[in-house]
């Protein structure tokens, strides 16, 4: 059911037969989609991966962005996310935001720049938790829309997300979702629906060197 005053067609190269995925060695399931956790960060975002992945998927958003500062900018991107969730009748989990467990874990790292060491610390962070979630509720797949980023390292976010697939027994869904213009394309989507883009990753020392 849309919730919004004004439907949002989806967009013609999102129709059903444009693009088919081979989710690999999952065991079969007649006539159902597998069901897949998708940690998303910002209502921008969500929109390629979310198209791109529906046809094959049942998609669950869920955001947990506890590295995200101050207050009002975790709300605004928050904000951003229901309103494609409201949009497009996607479930929405939202999780706790753990602020101070992600200064810990990042209190020797505030001096790296923007896509150094600290990157990948909270990519682990963020996939532990979206895997841990999507194990207790019975999902086939964890993944994230970070890869939509063209300041995302997608090699780095693979690789934790394999390791943490091994770790939990859970489903990783690969993806590099920035590849032909996926970011291009979720920001045409994006201004389509008026959505809040920011203009850093969230963290406070990434606002610094603004």
């Amino acid at each position: 059911m849309i919730l919004l005053d004004v439907f949002i067609n989806i967009p013609k190269e999102y129709k059903i037969g444009k693009t088919k995925l081979n989710p690999g060695n999952m065991s079969e399931k007649i006539n159902q989609k597998p069901e897949i956790l998708l940690h998303v960060c910002c209502g921008t975002c969500s929109l390629h991966p979310y198209f791109f992945l529906k046809e094959d998927f049942n998609v669950t958003f869920f955001f947990y962005n506890p590295n995200i500062h101050p207050p009002k900018e975790y709300i605004k991107r928050l904000e951003g996310v229901k309103t494609v969730s409201r949009t497009y009748s996607i479930p929405l989990i939202i999780g706790e935001y753990e602020a101070k467990e992600w200064f810990q874990l990042t209190k020797d790292l505030k001096d790296e720049p923007e896509g150094g060491m600290r990157c990948p610390v909270c990519f682990k962070m963020w996939l532990e938790k979206t895997a841990e979630k999507a194990k207790k509720l019975g999902f086939d797949f964890f993944g994230t829309t970070l890869t939509v980023s063209p300041h995302k390292n997608q090699n780095s976010i693979n690789s934790i997300g394999l390791e943490i697939e091994t770790l939990e027994k859970i489903n990783f869904f690969q993806a590099d979702f920035k590849k032909k213009d996926g970011f291009k394309k979720t920001v045409r989507l994006s201004k389509e629906l008026n959505l809040y883009r920011q203009n850093y990753c969230g963290c406070v020392y990434s606002k610094r060197e603004l």
